[in-house]
């Protein structure tokens, strides 16, 4: 058993039936990877129906295994309904045009154009459902000169800056080490979506078309880099764990070879760290007396507070600045995480039953309202679940439904 197994976690139900927000509400999702699963991620934890239409092969999540369990997938389509179909079979086209009236929200990651090449872009979607959501997730947008070039979120996170500006100015840039680009892509259009739908359900509007690449929201997560480019001339460099715009924040060493992170953004706040580990002189230093001047010299401001805290374990360090009103925490990895009676008594991480595992920790909702909160109504699908359902509901009959299956135009593993 390994260490993390060995960690007893909240214990949770799968709780079906459970009525949310958004009930009644059918999403249809053609999209692949990441981005597109967490948009609908988010809208499935509050009841939403969503459909999820996979190749053959299933969605690429599935294949993201660790020792043989599709722990991603597991994660990122929780709740969610599984209808599985030959993209290149003549009638999935005809298939995926019964599933649209009725549909608010449509999604799709094709690369630019596909859908068109299809036969069902955005102007044929909207003849079929007038007030259909149609959120198209591509890496570089619908537009533009790049818009038909393949859109993994790493060649955005270079792209867009972020790899450029993380980690430390001797050594390579840095791209993030989890889907990051995806991420925000996904929470930015289950926003999108939802803002689309008030303007059909609230104002009597039309549906309409969501351009969503992982470019735009994660170049606007970056700040004010243009603006601040245009006033210094300056790109901004790697600083490691280190602020170029506040000090002292960083991450120091502690006695029992852990980590603290720190970060005194206030000039109240920057003053008690000095005062509390015995440096109150400093307070009046030509170097570290306003906060461009910490920030100018921050490594020897680093030398200082780091000289303080190797002195103590991790846990005495949080204490220790705690008390004296200064904002610190642990650098925890995850099993630090999972230890924490705050992630517990949370339930951040709990576990569920799971077929595989016995129990699965799965991640908490991540938004949680006081009179409609969410919840995870089932597992992630097993791939083509829901086949025969989902086509019942969308009007096929029995003997259509067994020639769509022995036609290999649709499947389902029951």
């Amino acid at each position: 058993m390994s260490q993390a197994d060995a960690f007893e976690l909240p214990k949770a139900d799968y709780t079906p039936g459970v009525r949310g927000p958004l009930t009644g509400l059918r999403v249809v999702d053609l999209s692949r990877l990441v981005a597109g699963n967490i948009l609908t991620q988010h809208l499935v934890d509050f009841g939403a129906d969503v459909i999820k239409v996979e190749p053959r092969e299933g969605d690429t999540l599935r294949h993201w295994r660790v020792r043989g369990v599709e722990t991603t997938w597991k994660i990122h389509s929780r709740g969610k309904r599984s209808l599985c179909m030959d993209f290149r079979n003549p009638g999935a086209v005809p298939l995926i045009r019964r599933l649209i009236p009725g549909a608010a929200i449509f999604v799709e990651s094709f690369r630019t154009g596909t859908l068109e090449a299809m036969g069902i872009g955005p102007e044929e979607l909207l003849k079929l459902e007038p007030k259909l959501v149609i959120i198209r997730i591509s890496g570089w947008g619908q537009d533009g000169p790049y818009a038909r070039r393949p859109g993994f979120g790493t060649l955005v996170e270079g792209f867009a800056g972020f790899a450029s500006m993380n980690g430390f100015a001797d050594r390579e840039p840095v791209l993030p080490p989890m889907y990051l680009a995806d991420s925000i892509a996904g929470i930015t259009g289950a926003f999108a979506a939802l803002t689309a739908l008030r303007e059909v359900e609230i104002n009597g509007g039309k549906g309409q078309v969501i351009d969503l690449p992982l470019l735009d929201p994660l170049y606007n997560t970056l700040g004010p880099q243009a603006a601040n480019h245009r006033l210094t001339g300056k790109v901004k460099p790697r600083t490691g764990s280190r602020s170029t715009g506040a000090a002292p924040r960083n991450v120091y060493r502690t006695k029992d070879d852990q980590w603290v992170c720190l970060s005194a953004s206030t000039q109240g706040m920057a003053m008690r760290v000095l005062q509390s580990i015995g440096h109150g002189e400093l307070c009046d230093d030509p170097r570290f007396r306003t906060n461009e001047q910490r920030v100018a010299n921050g490594l020897e401001l680093d030398a200082i507070i780091g000289a303080f805290v190797i002195q103590r374990t991790q846990a005495e360090n949080v204490t220790f600045f705690e008390k004296a009103e200064v904002t610190i925490g642990p650098v925890y990895d995850i099993t630090g995480f999972m230890r924490d009676p705050h992630v517990k008594a949370r339930a951040l991480v709990a576990d569920y039953p799971d077929e595989d595992m016995g129990s699965f920790p799965m991640h908490a909702i991540t938004t949680r309202l006081s009179g409609t909160p969410g919840a995870i109504r089932t597992p992630a699908p097993r791939l083509g679940q829901h086949t025969r359902d989902i086509l019942a509901e969308a009007g096929f009959s029995p003997a259509d439904i067994e020639e769509s299956m022995t036609s290999g135009l649709a499947r389902t593993d029951q």
